[in-house]
């Protein structure tokens, strides 16, 4: 399934310091410039190699899970990861660095934090700028996720290090399309900051999520096999809601034979009258999730046909403080696994 090289001197002989695999998915952090566009073409030894600080914190080796831009990362990759990850753990990792596309790199981190609960860091890092940019964040972003995969204080849960910054798994977005800073927990806050002497933690590091892992020996899914793994996957739309906002999506969704479907409410998850009329009868046939935007809890206040107390009389499940993108990675791994409707909530819930 993966490549294993060691690049930063092994774990052997007397060698204290910690052990950290790069598991690599591609990305801009793995980018090159061609003539049809920027794409990925680094391996994670090649990453490990063009910053050689980080053999200062630990010895590293790196995994090749797959070279695919953040923007066309598929379920057999979030799954082979997941799967590589525990191989490496299980062999003598005690912490893992997954490098990642930051366009879903904050679905991947959620995802691997309901499949996975590993007894050591899992640290998803990524780039803005490409090795060969001005003012590249790859060294910086790399360094410090491998700090933090080699910090046992993060051994519970997945965490994302960008920017000096180390982010919960569940919390972290995505807020800004080039931006250095672009990763942000806008519903809480980072969970650590790191300067170069040393690191605080603002709260303190634990699985975001409440349900049991579900892959691995204990869970539903088994990932060894990971294009039959994403084949239990269903389709899971996101129908947006917004001024004028009609109940097509929802119609045509149920026409095409979905798993479930994620309502992206206003607010604190509510929804125009013809979506909110239109989740009466979708609940009958699938499950329904409603998240708000832009940030913040779902919560139900107000009435009339799609505000959110009628949105949960019909039967839907909120998503809590988790935008859209997130709810649907959430329904469609608890689908995939099996959990019944009645215990979805527990897939979006914290501990």
């Amino acid at each position: 399934m993966a490549s294993d090289e060691t690049t930063e001197g092994g774990r052997h002989g007397d060698d204290t310091r910690p052990h950290v695999c790069v598991v690599a998915c591609g990305g801009t952090i793995a980018s090159e410039p061609g003539d049809d566009g920027a794409a990925p073409a680094k391996t994670g030894s090649d990453l490990v190699s063009a910053v050689p600080g980080v053999g200062t914190y630990a010895t590293v080796s790196a995994r090749e899970v797959c070279s695919q831009p953040g923007f066309d990362v598929r379920w057999r990759d979030v799954f082979a990861t997941a799967a590589t990850a525990r191989e490496a753990v299980e062999e003598g990792a005690d912490g893992i660095v997954v490098t990642h596309g930051t366009d879903t790199l904050a679905d991947t981190a959620y995802a691997l934090d309901v499949l996975t609960d590993l007894p050591a860091p899992v640290v998803v890092t990524g780039a803005q700028r490409r090795l060969d940019e001005p003012s590249s964040d790859v060294p910086a972003n790399l360094t410090l996720a491998v700090r933090t995969a080699a910090d046992d204080r993060f051994a519970r849960g997945v965490h994302v290090a960008f920017d000096d910054e180390v982010h919960a798994g569940r919390d972290v977005v995505k807020g800004h399309s080039n931006a250095l800073s672009t990763m942000a927990s806008p519903a809480t806050a980072p969970v650590a900051t790191f300067t170069r002497a040393g690191s605080d933690l603002v709260r303190e590091p634990h699985r975001g999520v409440a349900v049991d892992p579900l892959c691995g020996p204990d869970g539903p899914i088994d990932p060894s096999d990971p294009a039959a793994a994403a084949d239990r996957v269903p389709e899971v739309p996101v129908v947006h809601s917004g001024t004028g906002a009609s109940a097509a999506g929802i119609d045509r969704a149920l026409t095409a034979g979905v798993g479930g479907i994620v309502i992206e409410g206003t607010g604190l998850g509510n929804a125009t009258a013809a979506i909110g009329d239109a989740v009466a009868e979708a609940v009958e046939e699938v499950p329904v999730v409603v998240a708000g935007r832009p940030a913040g809890p779902t919560e139900p206040v107000y009435g009339t046909p799609g505000g959110a107390v009628t949105l949960a009389d019909h039967g839907v499940v909120f998503a809590g403080d988790l935008p859209a993108a997130k709810a649907r990675v959430g329904l469609a791994l608890g689908l995939a696994a099996g959990v019944e409707r009645e215990d979805l909530p527990r897939v979006f819930g914290r501990p």
